[in-house]
């Protein structure tokens, strides 16, 4: 999460868009975007020169014999003439980067840069560098690298009050660490998000299989207690880049701007050819079913579609659109593919026929291996609904569900959303990991199994409270007597004071 100076800035940032013309907020983060993008690339060009000596990965510059688009070159400029210059040569310059046939020479095709104010840009510039500055000497200090394009979003999404309601909210960074621990995906693996939206889950894929492959020297424990590396340094054919980078990450979503935004995301982080395009995964004209190793999302929550724009394959009964998706993923995954996606807690216990359906079929259908319950606060303050992870594999069946009662997440659970001591996750990934050890008899603690059979005999219910064992504590009172005894004193008591009163 961002500290108060760098939401400070960010604050500013908006407010300088708002009072520039650009009031649209989806429009106005786009915008930024395309800033941040200019920035980031900069940077990620001038990091990977001085880190390809470390790794196998050939190191090829964004920037050859366009030295003059970068953006430390830029921002040294007069405003008008710097408005100019991004206007004419260094948005189109950003349009060229993917393949002529790729994801995002599609979607930028269309992509038009609105600030018109050398002013605005100006400001802009300025206050991008100091973001930056400041997440330098956070880093220099020690503090552990953080995901600012994502902090950016989250924080400016904030600002939305529609955005929850839209489903266009971005997954807490830490909450998809944790998703990825639970189910691991590695290299060679097809990883596929329907809703990705910004493209979170397939960065912190990304970002899960190189840590895989960097050496403990180049590694952290992060402020959220899991262990990451970036460096990748064991990745040392240029084939096994390759294929991380172009054949990996494939992401869908409805908004053709998330869908720009998502795209120069994975772009800034390194993966050099995103495959993310713009469907209703829901729909009839989305047919790839059996496709993918690996699926991980946090569908939108609420909404329903027409029942005529559903597509076929999806069996269940309802247009309500976090149940269809978990029968989209289902379908999607092949035989033996891993997923973890968020629900909201209705889907647990949910009364109507299609709920109890739903559940069923992770219970018949895949072997669902986990249940984590998350507290209501984790998505504020977009959304108070209280969520859960799921976690199934395709195919086989169900024998037995680990349940977890998560209580905090390392931060504040109000609208602030502050970093606090309290942190159930790196306990979720521990006790996840052993698992298997566990006694299924004992429902006490946060963590227990339940039985298949006890599962059915709920109507397939997967909340949490449904199977946690709670413990009574005798507790003994005075006897009558006493307390009348100590009932008349204070009475007396009162009297006393209201006749000095009275006096």
């Amino acid at each position: 999460m961002l500290d108060a100076k760098l939401r400070s800035a960010v604050d500013r940032l908006w407010d300088k868009f708002w009072s520039g013309g650009i009031a649209n907020p989806l429009t106005a983060i786009e915008q930024i975007s395309y800033l941040l993008f200019m920035k980031r690339i900069d940077e990620h060009d001038l990091k990977k020169k001085q880190d390809k000596e470390f790794t196998g990965e050939k190191y090829v510059s964004f920037f050859k014999g366009k030295e003059e688009m970068r953006w430390s070159h830029f921002k040294q400029m007069e405003g008008g003439e710097m408005l100019d210059h991004v206007q004419r040569k260094v948005f189109p310059f950003l349009k060229t980067l993917g393949d002529d046939d790729s994801p995002f020479a599609k979607h930028m095709g269309n992509a038009v840069f609105i600030i018109n104010k050398p002013s605005l840009l100006v400001e802009a510039i300025n206050i991008i560098d100091e973001i930056y500055d400041e997440i330098s000497r956070e880093q220099k200090e020690g503090q552990g690298f953080q995901d600012t394009q994502g902090d950016l979003y989250e924080h400016l999404l904030s600002e939305i009050t529609s955005a929850g309601k839209l489903g266009q909210f971005r997954t807490p960074r830490h909450i998809i660490q944790m998703m990825c621990e639970l189910v691991d995906p590695k290299l060679g693996d097809t990883i596929c998000d329907p809703a990705c939206g910004t493209g979170g889950f397939l960065l912190g894929a990304y970002q899960h299989i190189l840590t895989q492959f960097t050496s403990e020297k180049h590694c952290v424990t992060d402020s959220n207690g899991l262990k990451r590396g970036l460096m990748g340094d064991k990745l040392t054919d240029e084939r096994q880049w390759k294929q991380l980078k172009e054949k990996t990450f494939v992401g869908y979503d409805a908004d053709e701007a998330m869908v720009r935004i998502g795209l120069m995301n994975l772009m800034m982080h390194g993966i050099s050819h995103p495959n993310i395009t713009q469907r209703d995964t829901l729909s009839k004209n989305f047919n790839e079913d059996n496709m993918y190793d690996v699926i991980m999302a946090n569908p939108p929550f609420k909404g329903s579609l027409d029942k005529g724009d559903i597509n076929d394959s999806l069996m269940l009964p309802t247009t309500k659109t976090e149940l269809l998706f978990v029968n989209r993923i289902v379908n999607s995954l092949k035989i033996g593919g891993r997923a973890a996606m968020i629900v909201p807690d209705g889907v647990l216990f949910g009364s109507s026929n299609a709920h109890k359906l739903t559940r069923k079929m992770l219970i018949e259908q895949c072997e669902l291996q986990g249940v984590i319950s998350m507290p209501s606060g984790v998505f504020r303050p977009y959304a108070g609904v209280s969520t859960a992870v799921l976690v199934f594999v395709k195919g086989g069946e169900t024998e037995k569900v680990w349940f977890y009662d998560m209580e905090a997440d390392g931060y504040s659970l109000d609208d602030r959303r502050e970093k606090t001591e309290v942190n159930d996750i790196p306990d979720i990934v521990a006790q996840w990991n052993k698992r298997h050890d566990m006694k299924q008899g004992d429902r006490k603690g946060k963590c227990f199994w339940v039985g298949r059979k006890q599962i059915e005999g709920n109507d397939y219910d997967l909340s949490v409270n449904r199977y946690r064992a709670v413990e009574y504590t005798a507790v003994e009172y005075e006897k009558p007597e006493v307390i009348l005894g100590k009932i008349e004193k204070l009475e007396d008591e009162i009297m006393k004071g209201i006749s000095n009163l009275k006096r």
